[in-house]
């Protein structure tokens, strides 16, 4: 892992967000400019039918797609979401879920993104797509938006 893949990997996990989650940056490949992540789903994110509630799913799906990005970037930039279109395909469980993001445009003044969620054994559960802002990435101590 490189060293901004390790600061990444690190952000993440650091992130309250994320920590809700329970991310955890895996790889990022440059070619297909597509993130992994690692998710483990608390029961707290589930309803009473045992899956993620639907809003929630939109969280691990803005997360991938989100460090796509932020790898595609190298660490120095985040989209800001204009629009998220998801499509939930089964229902997500508690336990662990692998996520995949990917940067289809990566623009100076739009980001478009993919994401998809999988089962351990490589069932797709979600898809989403993202159109974003691409703004400086946010810090414990900046927002990452011009004031």
């Amino acid at each position: 892992m490189t060293d901004w893949q390790t600061q990444i990997q690190a952000g993440a996990e650091g992130s309250p967000h994320s920590n809700l989650l329970g991310s955890k940056f895996v790889s990022f490949d440059e070619a297909t400019q597509t993130a992994t992540m690692h998710f483990i789903v608390r029961s707290e994110m589930t309803t009473w039918r045992g899956g993620v509630q639907g809003g929630l799913v939109a969280g691990y799906l803005d997360d991938v797609m989100g460090y796509a990005y932020v790898a595609a970037t190298k660490g120095e930039m985040a989209p800001l979401n204009l629009e998220i279109s998801m499509s939930l395909i089964r229902l997500i469980p508690e336990g662990p879920l692998i996520g995949k993001g990917r940067v289809v445009k990566g623009g100076r003044k739009v980001v478009i993104l993919e994401g998809e969620l999988y089962s351990e054994d490589g069932k797709l559960m979600a898809r989403a797509t993202s159109t974003a802002l691409p703004t400086s990435r946010p810090s414990p101590t900046n927002t990452g938006l011009d004031a």
